[in-house]
């Protein structure tokens, strides 16, 4: 999944790898488990992941020698490492490291789509 998230941020011209790439990365793999949790707040996922597409832009066109990976997104990964224990991380272990870690666009976003799921339309 980290693999996804540094490829996003490739095909926005970062240099960076941060939480918002990450979540980008999750809604495009559409995982059953991540679906479910979307799916239980009322979350529309087509909403987020566009939300994030325009928040997220392009950055300069140049080429970068490396990519960084900002230290939300090392704790985001060590909360999911934690979580999964024994086993390999899944993506719904970076999801829901993502909601409790709770900075950040990524979680401001699904905030903010959870709170909004149950207004009127």
């Amino acid at each position: 999944m980290l693999r996804a998230a540094e490829q996003e941020c490739r095909n926005h011209n970062h240099y960076y790898v941060g939480a918002e790439h990450m979540l980008f990365a999750l809604l495009e793999e559409q995982d059953p488990d991540v679906e479910v949790l979307l799916r239980a707040e009322s979350i529309d996922a087509t909403g987020v992941h566009a939300e994030l597409k325009r928040a997220l832009g392009t950055g300069d066109d140049r080429m970068w020698e490396g990519i960084l990976i900002t230290p939300r997104v090392r704790k985001i990964v060590a909360f999911a490492e934690e979580r999964a224990a024994d086993r390999p991380v899944e993506p719904v272990d970076l999801f829901i490291a993502i909601r409790l870690e709770g900075g950040g666009m990524a979680a401001d976003l699904l905030k903010r789509a959870a709170r909004n799921a149950g207004l009127p339309r």
